[in-house]
């Protein structure tokens, strides 16, 4: 009965927003969904339903349809695939008119794609796979504040990953200690150093002194060493006003780079720093806290990709993505797929890598793709291999576990970076030669030959939670 009352109300839906002829337009905004339908439903009715409640549609035919273009602007599902190695889920695409969405607003794209409908109760589950954003609407938003290429202007650093590092422990610190462990990080040939994500302006560090002591580090650092040295200050807060009192107060003690979790603070908070870091010329870190929460199911949330599409428009320099060797979940193909929407002008569509459309980004500068979660100086001839230069190797404990203390770790970590590097633009097959390239480094460095025995037998080898959709 229950089924028969959905097809009832669906019938619209079936006859108007399920249009299989239709060839959607450069200006549509395109979008490719895994639905798993309840039982009972057809596809064509609830890759219908679908188009129709995350654009004009409803349950049932309204009067006032005849008040407005509803062809103009219905969205339309337009395509069924199947999903491979899933016999219960499809993908469907649907295409939007752009007049369907405010100019520069992601945040009015996913209130569209991702609002009511995914508690529809015809759906048993959904997953918003990808987006193709129109090269029109692109060019809106305000995108990253610097990019790669100006931020390597800025900080004189080419031909090279970055590398970065996390203050471990995470909370607890007090500021004059925090900024002791940032210093030794810097000193010892890290590029930048970090604020943990839940690290805001706790009872044990308010933030203020926490920037003060910082600050403090990074320009003892940088007149040492002769390098541009920066720290990621989380300028996250309980309100967006507070949110820039913060980021002003980064700028006004001459700090290069700031941070910002973007999920947990929300899009428009994050678009309004973004505004400010291009305007004042600092730099943006973005942490993902609360991602996995959204996109590690493999048949409901958003994935990733979407994610870090949303993130280049809204605006971000650097983006965390994971590492593929690390503690935290991430397949290599997937990743790859994700880390190209993040940097390149263009990416074609390449269901090896997960990507569903062509993305055509124009000139929208790139991002930083921010390897980290768990890795250690073994790790980084395949970092170095999977990400590229223009990447941030970030560590951790893989710094700061070194026996012989935080400057020490950083220079393991340089050393063995540098070295990988090298063997690279020799022609070496850096994950095949692996070890003898990081032995033979080691033997002129007494910090990595130290750190390769520390770490040798740590992995993190479990399955992947969200694969590929393939076959088998």
């Amino acid at each position: 009965m229950a089924n028969q009352t959905f097809d009832a109300g669906v019938q619209d839906y079936k006859l108007s927003y399920w249009t299989p002829d239709y060839v959607p337009l450069d200006s549509d905004l395109l979008a490719c969904f895994k639905i798993v339908p309840q039982e009972g439903v057809p596809r064509d009715e609830a890759a219908a339903a679908v188009a129709a409640e995350s654009s004009t549609g409803t349950w049932t035919t309204v009067w006032t349809d005849l008040l407005t273009d509803i062809e103009f602007y219905k969205g339309r599902a337009y395509r069924i695939e199947d999903v491979p190695g899933d016999k219960e889920a499809f993908y469907a695409f649907i295409a939007y008119p752009l007049d369907l969405f405010e100019e520069g607003s992601v945040v009015n794209v996913l209130t569209s794609l991702v609002g009511n409908v995914f508690g529809f109760k015809a759906i048993r589950s959904l997953r918003l796979e990808d987006i193709r954003f129109p090269l029109a609407y692109i060019k809106t938003c305000i995108g990253p504040p610097s990019g790669i290429q100006v931020e390597r202007d800025k900080i004189n650093k080419y031909g090279r990953p970055l590398l970065g590092c996390t203050i471990k422990p995470k909370l607890g610190l007090s500021a004059k200690n925090y900024g002791r462990a940032v210093y030794e990080c810097l000193r010892g040939g890290l590029d930048f150093t970090k604020d943990d994500e839940n690290v805001n302006s706790q009872p044990f560090m308010r933030w203020q002194n926490r920037f003060e002591f910082v600050a403090e580090a990074v320009h003892k650092a940088t007149e040492e060493t002769g390098e541009t040295k920066g720290h990621y200050l989380n300028v996250t807060a309980p309100d967006s006003e507070q949110m820039i009192e913060r980021a002003e107060f980064a700028k006004e003690l001459g700090m290069p780079i700031i941070m910002h979790d973007f999920l947990t603070a929300g899009f428009s908070a994050n678009t309004a720093l973004a505004k400010w870091c291009r305007k004042n010329g600092v730099l943006l870190h973005i942490h993902r806290a609360m991602h996995a929460v959204i996109d590690r199911h493999p048949r409901h949330g958003i994935h990733f990709r979407v994610l870090a599409k949303c993130l280049r428009l809204s605006g971000g320099d650097h983006l965390h993505t994971g590492t593929v060797v690390g503690k935290l979940e991430g397949d290599r193909q997937s990743t790859l797929g994700f880390v190209d929407q993040l940097r390149e002008a263009f990416v074609p569509e390449d269901r090896s890598r997960g990507v569903f459309f062509d993305q055509d980004w124009g000139s929208l500068p790139g991002v930083f793709a921010v390897a980290s979660g768990g890795i250690h100086v073994w790790h980084m001839p395949a970092l170095v291999s999977i990400f590229g230069d223009d990447s941030v190797l970030q560590f951790g404990g893989g710094t700061q576990g070194h026996p012989w203390g935080n400057a020490a770790g950083a220079a393991a970590n340089r050393v063995a970076l540098e070295a990988c590097v090298k063997a690279r633009n020799e022609g070496r097959d850096l994950e095949r030669e692996a070890g003898d390239i990081l032995r033979e480094a080691a033997q002129h460095s007494p910090e990595l030959a130290i750190a390769l025995e520390t770490w040798k037998e740590i992995k993190f080898e479990f399955d992947t939670v969200d694969k590929l959709d393939t076959a088998g």
